[in-house]
């Protein structure tokens, strides 16, 4: 950990010229690297990530059978669907958890666009940050970039989505159902913001998984670009 901080401090005070030091000192096949191929080769990496593991979440049970990012239930809805359970209702209960993951997977198809928007605005100054940062630092960059806008983005899609699929009604009848139920609380949950930020996380989540394969195998570094760019994380 010490080491990567080292690491990190001495490239925001150095500049282009110290870091190409490194690139001279690469093994053989990484050399003739300079600093507009390390910035591309970071968007690239973060562009596979986009469209190997975003594009994924968009299908039919992308999120729902995924168990790194399914949505579960907010803590004020567990004890609802736990009751609906013990009462019987297993399927009602099953039927509000898989339409808060349709929603999200209806979402998602529109973040590609403003991701590839932010991967353009890599530069050297940032790439050479993230290049030798931790095993999700581009990640980071690219949740910075985006979230907000992201955010603006999916939540009226969720909103349309629930809408679409009878979520409302599903949710209504639910939430009906257990707060007629003696001995409980009544719940009245904003689900619409909640499935929104939950999608927003699976969507980084996979983003991240898809870098540090990148970054620990050298392997998924299917590209010429990549494996020169990376090289340079590896020497550090």
């Amino acid at each position: 950990m010490k080491r990567l901080v080292l690491c990190i401090l001495v490239l925001q005070l150095v500049g282009c010229a110290e870091l190409q030091q490194v690139v001279d000192q690469l093994p053989q096949g990484t050399t003739g690297i300079g600093n507009d191929q390390i910035a591309q080769g970071l968007r690239e990496a973060l562009n596979m990530g986009i469209e190997k593991q975003v594009n994924q979440l968009t299908s039919e049970n992308g999120f729902y059978k995924n168990e790194l990012v399914k949505i579960m239930l907010p803590e004020e809805l567990q004890k609802v669907d736990k009751t609906l359970r013990d009462v019987g209702l297993a399927g009602l209960a099953d039927e509000g958890l898989r339409i808060i993951n349709r929603a999200a997977e209806d979402a998602v198809g529109e973040a590609t666009p403003i991701f590839v928007d932010a991967v353009k605005g890599i530069t050297f100054n940032d790439a050479k940050q993230i290049l030798l940062g931790n095993d999700n630092a581009a990640t980071q960059y690219l949740q910075q970039a985006t979230k907000t806008q992201l955010y603006n983005k999916f939540n009226p899609i969720i909103k349309n989505s629930f809408q679409k699929v009878g979520a409302d009604q599903i949710w209504s009848n639910i939430i009906t159902k257990y707060n007629s139920l003696p001995l409980t609380n009544d719940v009245n949950p904003d689900l619409t913001d909640y499935t929104t930020n939950e999608a927003l996380e699976g969507v980084y989540t996979m983003i991240a998984l898809e870098e540090k394969e990148i970054r620990t195998k050298v392997s998924s570094r299917t590209t010429d670009l990549l494996k020169k760019v990376f090289a340079l994380q590896d020497k550090s």
